[in-house]
């Protein structure tokens, strides 16, 4: 929840500083990054939130907490990445889409641990 605020602060100081108010969504470059890359965090955030909740119920929580921080660090760098250029966003984008998929893996794996093998 603190990264959804501060990614949200982000875009009302670029609101502010571009003066762009709203509802408006595009103007200086500078902002649509920003605005952008906080739209883009939010979307993936309760997807992020229920793998996180699955894989560590029924995974492992030390693992689940581990793929946790790291996603909430790529998504940092993304967002930071994403407002200087475009193409800053990718490695973190791809990290963070690995590890997305890592939590996958973890929520099925325990899932069909649970309810295949007593």
């Amino acid at each position: 929840v603190l990264f959804l605020a501060y990614f949200a602060m982000q875009v009302i100081y670029a609101r502010r500083k571009y003066k762009i108010p709203p509802p408006e969504t595009t103007g200086h470059p500078e902002f649509e990054r920003i605005f952008r890359a906080q739209a883009n965090c939010s979307e993936y955030f309760p997807i992020f939130i229920s793998l996180l909740w699955v894989a560590g119920i029924f995974f492992h929580q030390g693992a689940t907490a581990a793929c946790g921080l790291l996603y909430l660090y790529t998504r940092l760098k993304y967002f930071q990445g994403y407002a200087v250029a475009p193409q800053e966003r990718l490695g973190p984008l791809y990290a963070s889409a690995w590890l997305l998929w890592l939590l996958v893996g973890q929520a099925l794996t325990g899932l069909l641990a649970h309810f295949l093998w007593p």
